[in-house]
């Protein structure tokens, strides 16, 4: 038992009083490496899943990208700022299932906090398995292990946020901030090359599978669709922050947007003038990085930068999850011990719950 409770105090930290709860809230800065990671990190495949689905109607259609782009871009600012005004409505946090339990009623907020866990569970496997995959782009002899590497990263950031929030926060930061330099710095090397006329793209010429319709139109943009992902997660988590915290909430809200659609238009662009195609085995930024950059020290740079926000991209569901456990739990409709706070103030049952069911879908996806 000594010995458990040693290692425990080595992995997780020592236990912090829950008078100490204030001083571990979150500034702007790192609520948005903590909270819009699977926001700012959704850039790194949404450009590639829309072009996936207009490749079965042929190389040709590629170009329908753009517009597709812009009108993604267009929601996303719509739904930002319907979450601005759920924060100010709503400064507890508790974001869609609060509010659809006060507005429409019981059944309808269960419906909400559902599916929002469902996402979260999904979030931390795809965002895992597209970090992976952009390892494996950059490595390809790791390949084979793709599983394992998985599993490896899921339980390296549970043990991150048990603990604590401002430390996991403080841990996740430098990749976030990473990420974000090499795709502004990507986008305005790519920018360059196109004005100073060396961007001499080839399109290769594949031909349709599909006809191109209203049908596939629409799957495309639903694909594009994965540039939301996660926007809901600061309104969620508004408790957080730092006092005043309503109002950091939407500040670092509105930060996380406007990065968002300028990393967002910025790859849809440079694809389109690049006219580059993702394979299965190598993702839109890697064929983007070697086109700019070359198979280089900076190529290498932001293929590492996309595979620790992908993975600090499960991070918002870890920040979320537990939280959204915690209000159902308190309201009767989980097990009591999803509310409870652990040693270093987390809810260290909806991390570890979290964890297992992300685990469970990585080891067996057809579950």
């Amino acid at each position: 038992m000594y010995t458990y409770s040693r290692l425990k105090r080595f992995l997780l930290g020592e236990s912090l009083p829950t008078s100490a709860s204030i001083h571990e809230r979150l500034s702007n800065a790192t609520g948005l490496a903590v909270l819009a990671s699977d926001a700012l990190s959704s850039v790194a495949y949404a450009t590639q899943e829309t072009l996936l689905v207009l490749l079965l109607a042929g190389s040709s259609s590629l170009s329908l990208s753009l517009p597709i782009s812009g009108i993604i871009i267009l929601l996303l600012a719509i739904v930002a700022l319907s979450y601005r005004q759920t924060i100010k409505a709503y400064p507890n946090g508790g974001g869609a299932y609060i509010v659809a339990r006060e507005n429409l009623g019981i059944y309808p907020g269960l419906i909400a906090a559902a599916s929002l866990m469902i996402d979260y569970i999904l979030t931390v496997t795809v965002s895992i398995s597209a970090g992976v995959a952009a390892l494996t782009s950059a490595v390809p002899s790791l390949h084979p292990y793709t599983v394992e590497l998985c599993l490896v990263f899921i339980v390296l950031i549970m043990f991150a946020n048990l603990r604590g929030l401002r430390e996991s926060g403080n841990i996740f930061m430098v990749p976030t901030y990473a990420f974000l330099v090499g795709i502004f710095v990507l986008i305005g090397c790519g920018l360059f090359q196109q004005a100073t006329g060396n961007v001499m793209p080839t399109l290769q010429n594949i031909p349709a599978k599909e006809p191109l319709g209203l049908f596939l139109l629409a799957r495309a943009f639903a694909a594009g669709c994965t540039a939301l992902t996660g926007v809901e997660a600061i309104s969620d988590g508004v408790l957080a922050f730092k006092p005043p915290e309503w109002k950091n909430a939407r500040l670092t809200l509105s930060y996380m947007g406007g990065i968002l659609g300028a990393m967002f238009l910025g790859i849809s662009y440079l694809a389109h003038i690049y006219q580059v195609i993702p394979t299965e085995h190598e993702t839109l930024l890697s064929v983007l990085g070697k086109q700019i950059f070359g198979v280089g020290i900076f190529y290498y740079y932001l293929q590492a930068a996309t595979l620790l926000i992908l993975l600090l991209a499960a991070n918002t569901s870890y920040a979320d999850f537990p939280r959204l456990c915690y209000f159902l739990a308190r309201d009767g409709f989980l097990p009591r011990q999803l509310s409870l706070l652990g040693d270093r103030l987390v809810y260290s049952n909806g991390i570890n719950l979290l964890s297992f069911c992300a685990a469970l879908l990585q080891r067996f996806p057809l579950l």
